[in-house]
């Protein structure tokens, strides 16, 4: 049954525009809706239990890609990761140094024409930014925790606070907080990491899809996930047990939601609904009961959300729609969007539509394997036994169907029918009408926001990192007038970013850098710094002025 709600159902009037609440992101790490709010118990989740009880439930939330790193960059901005270029999946290292990163080791990343790829920060165009420097200029206290992976660095502008450390605890007096926490355990890698802790969830007792043989292997590995879920859920219950001991449940939103699907063989990475669902809960002060909704969302629209619970004006430029608070939609997404281009050392493009009943896939490269066979993946004990099993021709037409050597150029799937996205009917006479708007769909898609997944991914490589060579913010300019400081820069994208103090300092990354918005107040004996970024770019120098 669809339900369709307002935003009177979910926030008072009054209780909107009286004050800036207080939002909370609990996020986790690859794992698809298999809890038990979702009609999945096999993991125990005390925690979101109790926050489902009065949270909205979102039933049909997807992430853009299967695979962290994209996807990551998607929630950021606001923006489709093929229409910014953040699409391949990894391009680089985590943070290191002055706002840099790590390009100078080696990959055996490929593009689809075989042009080695080196890691390099994507250069988003110039007008995108990551959607929480408009919470900060709203007065928001902006903190994330510790995760970020979004394919270029952090800029010191996103974040009061970004790393380990950070907190909503450390902020002003009476100043409103958006807040990101992000819970690991569940990530693929810990279902390696974790293979000597015990199980908590009995592997005769996982229900599995029809895409898996019954192994021992194979239920091990997938009670290990149900496991690791349930170390994610004491996880998620410290935060709020944080929150609540604080006195905040009344004023602060809280989301809940994991970066995309789950982490086991034909789940994550997959442009699938294995690959691209999620769960997602949003809980509201004054509309503290369990709704269940079923309109499609996207995480393109996270940021448009935020911003309209905030109270904020939504820039024009970004690709989602308000799904919560004062500017949401008045229309509910008919389609979404999904990609997989390159994953690791393995590309291809693959293009994804789903509506409420159907998924499209367009397969540019059909010629290619469906499987692509990423070293890190390997890591899984079952994803070995399934090649091995695969390789006797020991699986079922079901579990070999992601092994197939070619793909078709195009897929088409019945939601209801067919959860597991394996009976392909783009022959089907039946549903052909619906395939046609589908396809339209995706081509509308492609002319409107563009898709640099058509671009060869060196070729794109060097449109953003000229002859190779990461691009510099330009230096700011200060001037002091009246004891008042004016920092400006005629390039365009950059963000500008200030520090005060009372003494001289060496200023690092964590140096408390504050967004500059207006001209700001420099008292005899200060020193202030300045310094530009942009997404991508490397950060310009520091200018240091003294009165």
């Amino acid at each position: 049954m669809k339900k369709f709600f307002s935003i009177i159902l979910f926030l008072t009037i009054d209780w909107l525009f009286a004050q800036q609440p207080n939002i909370l992101w609990l996020t986790c790490e690859d794992i698809s809706p298999t809890l038990s709010m979702y009609g999945d118990s096999t993991a125990k989740t005390p925690n979101l239990d109790r926050l489902a009880e009065e949270s909205m439930i979102f039933t049909n939330a997807f992430a853009p890609v299967g695979v962290c790193a994209p996807s990551r960059s998607s929630i950021i901005t606001g923006m489709y990761p093929t229409s910014i270029g953040t699409h391949n999946m990894r391009t680089g290292k985590d943070i290191i140094g002055w706002g840099r990163r790590a390009y100078d080791d080696p990959s055996n990343a490929t593009d689809i024409n075989g042009d080695s790829i080196p890691f390099y920060s994507a250069v988003p165009p110039a007008e995108v930014k990551c959607f929480t420097e408009y919470l900060r200029v709203a007065g928001y206290f902006c903190t994330n925790n510790p995760k970020t992976d979004y394919q270029f660095a952090a800029p010191v502008t996103a974040w009061d606070q970004n790393g380990n450390q950070a907190h909503w605890k450390n902020r002003g007096e009476g100043q409103p907080f958006f807040s990101v926490f992000n819970a690991n355990v569940s990530h693929e890698s810990f279902l390696w990491k974790n293979a000597d802790k015990p199980l908590t969830v009995d592997p005769k007792t996982v229900p599995l899809p029809d895409y898996f043989p019954d192994t021992e292997t194979v239920r091990i590995d997938v009670a290990r996930n149900y496991s690791n879920i349930e170390l994610m859920d004491v996880q998620i219950g410290k935060r709020l047990k944080e929150l609540e001991d604080a006195g905040l449940l009344d004023n602060t939103i809280i989301f809940f939601f994991s970066d995309h699907g789950g982490p086991l063989p034909r789940g994550k990475r997959l442009h699938y609904e294995s690959g691209l669902r999620v769960p997602m809960m949003v809980r509201i002060p004054d509309q503290l009961k369990q709704q269940y909704v079923d309109e499609l969302v996207s995480f393109v629209d996270l940021a448009p959300t935020i911003l309209s619970l905030a109270g904020v004006e939504i820039p024009e430029y970004l690709q989602g729609q308000a799904f919560l608070g004062s500017a949401k939609s008045d229309e509910n997404r008919n389609f979404i969007f999904g990609s997989g281009d390159r994953f690791d050392e393995h590309s291809d493009r693959v293009r994804t539509v789903i509506n409420e009943d159907f998924i499209y896939v367009r397969n540019f490269y059909p010629e290619l394997p469906a499987y692509k066979d990423i070293s890190y993946r390997k890591n899984i004990p079952m994803m070995n036994e399934l090649l091995e099993l695969h390789e006797k021709g020991e699986l079922n037409e079901a579990q070999n169907y992601w092994f197939r050597e070619t793909k078709t150029e195009e897929e088409f799937y019945v939601r209801a029918s067919d959860p597991y996205n394996l009976d392909n009917q783009i022959e089907n006479p039946d549903y052909q009408n619906q395939i046609h708007k589908m396809l339209e769909a995706l081509d509308e898609w492609i002319q409107d926001y563009g898709d640099k997944g058509a671009i060869p991914e060196k070729e794109l490589f060097l449109s953003m990192w000229p002859a190779g060579k990461q691009p510099q913010a330009c230096l700011p300019k200060v001037k002091v007038k009246k004891g008042f400081a004016t920092i400006t820069s005629k390039e365009k994208g950059v963000s500008l970013a200030y520090i005060i103090s009372d003494q001289p300092i060496e200023p690092t990354l964590d140096s408390g850098w504050q967004l500059y918005t207006k001209p700001v107040e420099l008292k005899s004996g200060q020193y202030l710094y300045a310094m530009a970024t942009r997404l991508g770019y490397r950060d310009s120098e520091v200018v240091m002025i003294d009165l």
